[in-house]
């Protein structure tokens, strides 16, 4: 059989562009490995909720408060207003988001990517079956590469897709306590301390009766197991039991392109589509598995291959600005502890507060209050130039 559209990968964008296109009538096969777990903190915003229709039944937990936790242990609680930030958890979430595609209509087949070449009969991806162990293909007209941050398709295909920063991405899952005095069953955790991560940051996120506790760092140095353990001590968690040990890249930055031009597009980690700073990746695998469906369908119906384009025109179009500017706000405070102190201190500013959750929970900046960013402005500059003291709150 001939399919439209293979997917490589059964995560959040991979299986979002499954959905998608089988929906819209196209025939699609998913190639998954299966049996691995992403670490991950998970939390998903409102609107992932709403755009997507997760059932409740996903959402392990509801947070309303974000502690951020400097280098010196001071630390600022952040509300979250007129709403809450969702936890999932990826051992259940991602089989939930295949099993929604493979019924809506995919064929799903659990095995590794090898190759993709092309002959008389179209583009032939190469997989070895996970059971036999055999080498197998599948024929298709369009490949959507969704196999994570250091994706074998975007290697072997898209120009510059195996150069890629990441940060290794380490988390332990475990049994959490009831509420304590330093962990709190609806409050997440972001701990900004060099002796954690010296250039990310570690996280403490409850998942209802479990927690996701882990760290990420870009420097090959670091003992992430180490550093995790470090973490639980300080947080009063070393005595929880614990259940799963997971570790992954996680990429910082979008690829330049997406397409190799012919049949290829990539989705997710794949691309590069993870938030600078807050590492924030689900929604954004999503919105760029359906971006990349987009796109599929695009080239499926007017035969042009240059129509895959779509995928990170329209995903940039929309989200460039927030990257951006988390990326810079990385690249200005996360690079050393004095100044990962100035920025906790930072966001004691109730305008930082605002305005930085109303942009989490709807996906984009906030324009409507002129004065509240020339404020801010005027406040990081004056951290960012030691005009004042980190301790000034």
């Amino acid at each position: 059989m001939q399919y439209d559209v293979v997917v490589v990968g059964g995560g959040p964008a991979g299986a979002t562009a499954a959905e998608d296109l089988v929906r819209s009538g196209y025939t699609v096969a998913m190639l998954d490995r299966e049996g691995r777990i992403k670490p991950c903190g998970g939390a998903v915003p409102p609107r992932l909720i709403k755009d997507f229709f997760i059932p409740e039944t996903q959402i392990v937990a509801k947070v309303n408060t974000a502690r951020m936790i400097s280098p010196t242990q001071r630390h600022v609680d952040i509300p979250i207003e007129n709403g809450y930030v969702g936890m999932v958890d990826r051992e259940h979430f991602d089989p939930f988001l295949r099993q929604r595609a493979i019924a809506a209509g995919a064929q799903c087949y659990a095995g590794t990517f090898t190759r993709i070449s092309r002959d008389e009969t179209g583009t032939v991806v190469h997989y070895r079956d996970k059971i036999s162990g055999t080498q197998k293909q599948l024929t298709t007209r369009i490949v959507i590469g969704a196999d994570g941050a250091r994706s074998s398709v975007a290697a072997a295909e898209v120009p510059g897709g195996d150069t890629i920063p990441y940060v290794i991405a380490y988390h332990e899952i475990i049994e959490a306590p009831r509420r304590t005095a330093t962990y709190d069953p609806q409050r997440c955790d972001v701990i900004y301390d060099g002796s954690i991560s010296p250039d990310f940051y570690g996280w403490i996120f409850p998942h209802g009766g479990q927690a996701s506790v882990g760290m990420g760092s870009m420097a090959k140095s670091v003992d992430v197991k180490g550093a995790t353990a470090r973490l639980r001590e300080t947080a009063g968690l070393a005595g929880c039991k614990t259940l799963r040990k997971e570790g992954a890249p996680i990429p910082l930055k979008p690829l330049n392109r997406w397409d190799n031009g012919k049949d290829v597009v990539l989705a997710g980690d794949a691309a590069g589509v993870v938030a600078p700073s807050s590492g924030e990746g689900i929604y954004y695998a999503m919105v760029g598995g359906r971006a990349a469906a987009t796109a599929a369908a695009a080239a499926l119906s007017s035969g042009r291959a240059k129509d895959l384009q779509l995928a990170r025109r329209m995903f940039m179009r929309e989200h460039r600005q927030v990257f951006r500017v988390l990326g810079a706000m990385q690249n200005a405070y996360y690079r050393s502890d004095e100044r990962r102190e100035r920025f906790v201190s930072l966001c004691h500013d109730v305008d930082v507060q605002r305005l930085t959750f109303e942009a989490y929970m709807n996906k984009k900046l906030v324009k409507a209050r002129p004065m509240a960013h020339l404020k801010i402005g005027i406040k990081n500059l004056a951290h960012l130039t030691r005009l004042v003291s980190p301790l000034r709150i």
